[in-house]
Order: C-alpha cells, then structure tokens, then sequence
C-alpha cells in the first residue's frame, strides 16, 4: 500500500509542475511577441509592408486606359489586371503576388534571422537559457513568434490591399480565373483562402531563416543568407534549363495561389504547395533543433 501512495504523490506532483512549466512557457511568448511587435525596427517593417499596396492600387489606378488612350500595366500584372478593372477585390492578389518577390520575405528574415543570432549577439541567449523550460521549448517559442509575425505582416497586406482595392476600384461580384463569376461574399473567402496560403508560405521560410539563426551569432548574417536563398530559388525558378528541380526549390510553389482562384480549386496544385511548404518547415526545425540544442552557447 505504502508503494501505490507514494506512486498516487508523484503522479500528483507532475501535474503543478506541468502546470506551472505551461505558465512559464505562456509568459515566455507572450513576453517575445510583445519584444518583436514593439521594437520600433519590426514596426517599421511593417508600416512599409502596409504602404506597398497602397502605392501599387495607386499606380494601377493611374496606369489605367481612359477613354481610348492610354497605356495598360506592365505584363507583370495582366494576370488579374482585367478583373482588378472591375473590382477592387483583386488588389489583394496584385498586392500579394508583387510582394511575395522581395517584400514579404524580407519583412519575415529580419524577424526569423534575429530570433536566435540576435540574442546571442545581444548576449542575451544564456539568460533565457534559464528559463525553466529548455531549449527545446525556447525554439518553439521562437518559432511560434515567427508565425504569428508571418501571419500578422501577410494580413496587414491582404487587409491594406482589399481597403485599396475597393476605395480605388469599387466592389461587385468576383470573376475567378477560371471565368467562374461568384458573389462578392464567396469572393472574399477566396480572399481568405489566398492569405492563409500565403501565411503557410511565409511560416516555412521563418523555418529556413531560424534555423539558419541558430548557427550565427550576428543576426545580420543570418538575415542576409536567408535572403540569398529566396534570390536564388527566384532565378533557378527562372531558368529553363533547371526546370526538372524547380519544384523542389523553396520559392516555387509561392505564388500558386492562383489555384484557389479557379472553379473548381486546382487542388493538385494546391496540395503540392502546401506539402512543400510542410516538407521546408520540418526539415529546417529539424536543422533548427539539432544545431541549437547540442550548440555551446556562451553568449
């Protein structure tokens, strides 16, 4: 009897420590969050995010044809120019696709690369180390932060870019890509639909750049590197000769969302995006977990 009472105590003992591990770990991303979105320099980045659709609906508006003179947009932007014409709603796509090229990566390396090379430059790294829940969590906790800022800049862009669209372009019922007309409702589900892709995008390429992080100390080299790869993956997807590997770069599949604008949704290619996005992220937490939890932190 004394064996199965003294088993009933540790078992009851697990559950407080768990418990207050849980409100540790809370504390500890509630605390990061409020560091990332607060540091006037994360801010910054995403004020410029948040103008970029602005100046785009701006542009396009003017570049429009009016009565029979006139020059269109660039080719760049003919894939959804003749429905952003119509609606405004289409803004976001425009807004999104543009983006996706440089910006969006950009505004998503600075945080992910600084997340670990920061605080060891900082010094900070082995002060939070002691924090009871180890490196493990605090990984987790990183990565977390990651996608919550991913998820925070895409949607300041779709959110911004819809406004735009709809003051500078009017509203109405969405002609998808495949010549399908839907009501402005369904169309903003596709909006929807759009920008949670494109959070799933970033979120991998937060993976790629933190764990890059976690084999620097200087953040700006982490940020810098995470930036040549998505340059290079642009050209290797660029170039015919290296079209047999450029479904398994990681910038290819970003600009599938087209997929979801198409009746019925093209879901091969939605699936493939999506698993490669999946693929990117465990692979590089992995990378991520195996640097930074045998590393010898001393800063």
């Amino acid at each position: 009897m004394s064996r199965l009472a003294e088993g009933a105590m540790a078992r009851s003992a697990i559950g407080p420590e768990s418990a207050a591990l849980v409100r540790t770990t809370l504390r500890f991303f509630a605390n990061d969050l409020r560091v990332t979105f607060f540091r006037r320099r994360n801010q910054l980045l995403l004020l410029v995010a948040a103008l970029f659709p602005l100046l785009i609906g701006i542009g396009l508006k003017l570049s429009m044809p009016h009565g029979g003179g006139g020059r269109g947009p660039s080719a760049s932007g003919a894939a959804y120019f003749s429905q952003l014409a119509g609606n405004g709603v289409f803004l976001t796509f425009v807004a999104l696709s543009l983006l996706l090229i440089l910006v969006l990566p950009v505004v998503i390396g600075v945080v992910a690369g600084d997340s670990i090379a920061g605080e060891a430059g900082y010094g900070t790294l082995r002060y939070l180390l002691a924090v009871p829940a180890g490196r493990t969590r605090l990984l987790a906790v990183k990565y977390a932060t990651i996608v919550v800022w991913a998820v925070a800049a895409t949607f300041v862009v779709s959110v911004i870019a819809l406004v735009v669209g709809v003051a500078l372009f009017g509203a109405g019922p969405v002609t998808l890509l495949s010549g399908t007309t839907v009501p402005l409702a369904d169309g903003l589900v596709h909006v929807l639909w759009v920008t949670l892709y494109v959070c799933a995008a970033m979120a991998a390429f937060g993976a790629i750049a933190l764990a890059i992080s976690t084999f620097t100390e200087h953040a700006i080299g982490a940020i810098a590197a995470a930036m040549i790869i998505v340059v290079a993956s642009e050209v290797i997807d660029n170039i015919p000769q290296f079209a047999p590997v450029a479904p398994y770069i990681p910038t290819h599949w970003w600009l599938s969302f087209d997929s979801l604008l198409r009746a019925p949704i093209d879901t091969t290619t939605l699936w493939h995006g999506l698993l490669s996005f999946a693929v990117y992220a465990v692979v590089f937490l992995s990378i991520a977990w195996a640097r930074f939890t045998s590393a010898d932190v001393t800063s």
